[in-house]
């Protein structure tokens, strides 16, 4: 069985983590989606699974229409849906995650 570990470091977290938060005030939340992809690429950029890489192939654009689902079934449920809404990322997260071969 091979290694699993995460080679990113608290540095690169720390920056990473800033510009996420600069971006998402200053495009006063429209731009989450894109933050929500290169925080999650670098993430599975160093992660590495029974000695395999993972990739991450999801694109903002894709993530901003079901952003705006969700946004909206949480507003017409009177934030209801929001209990949902890390579940759903996590389902799309997931679903444009893979090994590289």
């Amino acid at each position: 069985m091979e290694n699993s570990y995460f080679d990113g470091n608290f540095i690169q977290l720390i920056a990473l983590r800033i510009l996420k938060a600069i971006i998402i005030v200053v495009s006063l939340g429209l731009l989450t989606p894109w933050a929500i992809c290169m925080e999650y690429r670098w993430e599975v950029r160093h992660t590495v699974i029974n000695g395999k890489r993972l990739y991450f192939d999801g694109k903002a654009t894709q993530l901003f229409g079901n952003w705006i689902k969700w946004w909206l079934l949480t507003i017409i449920t009177f934030g209801i849906y929001g209990f949902w809404l890390p579940i759903a990322i996590k389902k799309w997260i997931t679903k444009h995650t893979y090994f590289i071969s």
